[in-house]
């Protein structure tokens, strides 16, 4: 079901309970951009530390904003044996443009080129988009409107109003008491405005919010005195609601947050990076500050991604490239446990999944996320339990055989391969680094070294020297090949790198210790002599 600003407020109540009552929730974030083309040392690389790829990272989430978030709500069928209802929803999101709020961002033009190849609603995003902010933005936003210090910065602009304000003083002219009119395709906290704006310029009107739109009613002074002080019409009223709509998703964000339940993604640790940013606070400059909110905001986190790396090559499953693959093999009779396993159904008005793939469409990735964890936790209970009798499987029991993967979230491209946010990060397990030295190849650069191994397989390149050159791969095996293939290479040679030998700052320090031990040893020598 896509949900844009309109759809968003008429269901949010639904969607609040519906998260309460949920056993997990699928995610999955659409963006418009997704790295900044930085250079040099500003690319990531997998010579970074995690607190180094944050760091870069950081930049290209700043840089661009999120434009669609898919959300698969997962809850048990009660009275039925180990049968789930997912309730999935596109929303379209466009940051908030009220008041003092005007957000920057960029595209990237291949990210615009890969969602339209995939069918995306840009039209709906930005027009129809749901408003958000984050906490520092909602301070700012309600000191100003609270105070009354505000002013329109808005899809409706001041021309636009002078418009609305003409139109409804000249049906003033030819209307009786008790008449009305509609002002149509004004919804959201825009709505809110236009009242406000219309009620301080036209003291002998009032107006109501309903489904068609805006609706303006012609009362006598005296009726209008009786409706401003009406309880449930307070200007304090007011100014809450137009709050709670330019808000928007933060709302159900802050919701989402509050009922604590697992978050289920797939490769999620840009979801994260941008959950934070966007509905937050700004990104921390320390990674482990980091770290720790998201924990806060998120206690129990699953990365699809995480695992099904871990366990995929154990169960001899074919290799697959993305989330779709995975859930395809998972769904085939390649698993053992097809039959047995959970059964999935679509929630009514969520059944367009039901005979339709649609992939990278946020919600159909957040169920295909949903629907894997599932999938792979009833993989590994029936191997916990492969020796006796398996007891009838519940999510809670689910959970206990995914303990070891909660909160470890995959990294792509960096020291280590994964985060873990509970706790302190794990060693690396990546292929050791090895070092190139160059001889007979005056000015080599990155790049050239680079070229050099491509077509063998891919490297991180780092200089170390002038002649020397670090690599890191993330296979294995591409690291053997390298050593064995250029074990007797008249200009290039390859050897593993030993931080005590290699390091030049290790050189440095033992060259300028001999110095030291030669003098002392040659003033000892001629002290001796003369005496």
């Amino acid at each position: 079901m896509d949900l844009g600003a309109e759809e968003f407020e008429q269901n949010l109540p639904f969607l609040q309970e519906l998260v309460q009552e949920a056993d997990f929730v699928g995610l999955d974030i659409e963006f418009t951009g997704l790295r900044s083309s930085l250079s040099g040392p500003q690319q990531i690389s997998l010579f970074d530390l995690p607190s180094e790829w944050y760091l870069k990272t950081r930049q290209s989430v700043q840089q661009f904003t999120i434009c669609q978030i898919g959300l698969s709500v997962f809850s048990t069928i009660e009275g039925e044996f180990n049968k789930y209802v997912a309730h999935s929803y596109n929303f379209f999101l466009f940051p908030t443009t009220f008041g003092i709020l005007d957000s920057e961002f960029s595209f990237q033009a291949s990210s615009v080129q890969f969602l339209n190849q995939y069918g995306f609603n840009y039209n709906k995003f930005l027009k129809n988009g749901i408003p958000y902010m984050n906490e520092e933005q909602e301070k700012k936003i309600k000191h100003n409107i609270l105070t009354g210090n505000w002013r329109v910065r808005s899809s409706l602009d001041k021309d636009q109003i002078k418009v609305v304000i003409d139109e409804v003083t000249r049906w003033l002219d030819l209307a009786e008491e008790g008449d009305r009119m509609t002002l149509p395709g004004i919804a959201g906290f825009q709505a809110f405005e236009v009242q406000l704006v219309l009620r301080q310029a036209l003291p002998n009107i009032w107006t109501m919010l309903k489904d068609q739109g805006v609706v303006v009613k012609k009362v006598s002074r005296q009726h209008r005195w009786y409706l401003e002080n009406a309880s449930c019409d307070r200007a304090s009223c007011w100014k809450e609601q137009i709050l709670l709509s330019a808000r928007g998703f933060s709302v159900f964000f802050q919701m989402l947050v509050k009922a604590q339940k697992p978050l289920v993604g797939h490769n999620m640790m840009m979801d994260l990076l941008h959950l934070h940013e966007k509905f937050f606070r700004p990104l921390p400059e320390s990674y482990d500050q980091f770290k720790q909110n998201i924990h806060d905001l998120f206690p129990v986190l699953i990365d699809t991604k995480n695992v099904t790396k871990d366990i995929w090559k154990e169960l001899h499953f074919p290799r697959v490239s993305n989330l779709s693959e995975v859930y395809e093999v998972l769904s085939s009779n390649l698993n053992p446990t097809k039959n047995s396993g959970p059964v999935i159904v679509h929630a009514s008005k969520c059944e367009k999944y039901a005979q339709n793939k649609c992939p990278h469409e946020a919600a159909y990735d957040a169920f295909l996320c949903g629907s894997v964890l599932l999938k792979v936790a009833h993989l590994l209970l029936q191997r916990v339990h492969s020796s006796g009798p398996m007891p009838e499987p519940s999510f809670p029991q689910y959970l206990d055989v995914l303990a070891p993967y909660v909160n470890q979230v995959n990294l792509i491209r960096a020291g280590v391969p994964k985060i873990n946010f509970s706790g302190p990060d794990y060693p690396s397990i990546r292929p050791p680094i090895l070092i190139l030295t160059v001889r007979r190849w005056p000015g080599a650069s990155e790049q050239q070294v680079y070229r050099e191994f491509q077509n063998l397989c891919k490297f991180d390149v780092r200089r170390l020297t002038r002649s020397q050159f670090l690599l890191l791969t993330n296979k294995f095996k591409d690291a053997r090949s390298i050593l064995k293939e250029y074990r007797c290479h008249p200009t290039l040679q390859v050897s593993l790198y030993r931080y005590w030998r290699h390091s030049p700052n290790i050189n440095c320090v033992l060259q300028v210790c001999g110095v030291v031990a030669t003098w002392a040893l040659l003033a000892f020598l001629l002290g001796r002599s003369r005496s």
